[in-house]
């Protein structure tokens, strides 16, 4: 059995479900379920028992300390974060709150329940923290991509508190030998990813002939990752990474915002044409940027492909295409998240957080 944080989230919900389908092995998933976590995401697994949901917070260490001692599963896979960079540039508080302190009690937690296993299954134990690119800051157009020697520089509050459960993870390992794991990440795009980011805020904006937002110019450049091709990879480090050691994971599909949104909105142009037949990309209208705005992020994964023969397998406009196709067929499920009766149903269904067999 394996404990995964932050399950009911936009990746954390797409590897509970490439976990069960692929390796089948039994999963707890403890997760908050605050605005970006969506118990529908998992309804699928309602009647599996192979899958336990617990409505928790990582920072409440009598329950999570408890999870480990009922349960004693063999890896932690720790997705539970504030990710949305906008949102900690209005409330950075709360990123340091979950990102930094909840990382580092449920660190000490894991610490405490790996020093009690056998000596056989404590050699066998795993701590994956899944993190981002964005701790190591902004390159130039013509800089190198990042490795897992690039110095850290982050740059927004979301980055930074990031940047801190990095190294507290790194110091755990460091100190006491926990069998730890980290990875950084690129932009994940892909299903059930909450309408606040890039890809389905157009997708949604769109189809209700709103303004596509773009801050800036709109040349601000990622590497675009399906998160199908993000969970494998976390699934190829957690079975064959060395403890202590870092492994960026990239797409390999650098893509300006502008450029990212021109394709959905062609895609859409195809699949869905609007009524008066006039083009989506009409709808693009560019914004103030946002403060401290990163230019460009890129992924070297020659570690990640040298050492665990990993590499992404979705090509981006598959992707593209993949994606707006799901937004398409569950307009249901963006009304559900962005409506304020999925917090009365939440509210409802689980008042004080408690444990339940299933999702949903």
């Amino acid at each position: 059995m394996i404990l995964v944080t932050g399950g009911c989230g936009f990746i954390g919900s797409a590897f509970v479900l490439q976990w069960l389908a692929e390796a089948g092995e039994p999963v707890v998933n403890l997760d908050l379920l605050t605005y970006a976590g969506h118990p529908g995401n998992l309804a699928s697994l309602a009647d599996d028992p192979r899958y336990v949901f617990v409505r928790g917070d990582i920072g409440d260490t009598a329950l999570v300390s408890d999870l480990l001692r009922r349960h004693r599963p063999r890896a932690i896979v720790h997705f539970a974060a504030e990710s949305h960079v906008d949102r900690s540039i209005s409330g950075p508080l709360a990123f340091a709150q979950t990102n930094v302190v909840g990382t580092l009690q449920l660190l000490q937690a894991a610490l405490e329940h790996w020093r009690a296993l056998p000596a056989a299954e404590a050699a066998a134990f795993r701590f994956l923290h899944v993190s981002t690119d964005e701790v190591f800051g902004s390159l130039g157009p013509g800089d190198a991509a990042f490795t897992e020697q690039h110095r850290y520089e982050p740059n927004s509050p979301y980055s930074a508190s990031k940047a801190a459960s990095d190294h507290f993870v790194r110091a755990y390992h460091h100190t006491y030998g926990l069998p730890t794991l980290t990875t950084n990440c690129s932009n994940n795009y892909g299903p059930r990813q909450f309408p606040e980011k890039l890809i389905p805020l157009v997708i949604r904006n769109a189809l209700r002939g709103e303004p596509l937002p773009v801050y800036g110019d709109g040349q601000q450049v990622r590497d675009w990752l399906h998160v199908d091709d993000h969970c494998s990879a976390l699934r190829a480090v957690l079975a064959r990474g060395a403890p202590g050691a870092t492994y960026n994971i990239g797409g390999r599909s650098e893509r300006a915002n502008l450029q990212v949104v021109h394709t959905i909105c062609a895609t859409l142009d195809r699949l869905r044409p609007r009524a008066d037949g006039r083009a989506y990309a009409e709808l693009v209208t560019h914004v103030r940027d946002r403060p401290g705005h990163d230019r460009r992020y890129a992924i070297d994964d020659s570690r990640i492909a040298g050492e665990l023969a990993w590499k992404p397998a979705v090509p981006f406009e598959e992707g593209i295409d993949r994606t707006v196709q799901w937004y398409l067929d569950h307009a249901d499920w963006v009304e559900s998240v962005t409506s304020g009766a999925y917090r009365q149903w939440i509210a409802q269904q689980y008042g004080a957080p408690a444990e339940a067999a299933s999702a949903a």
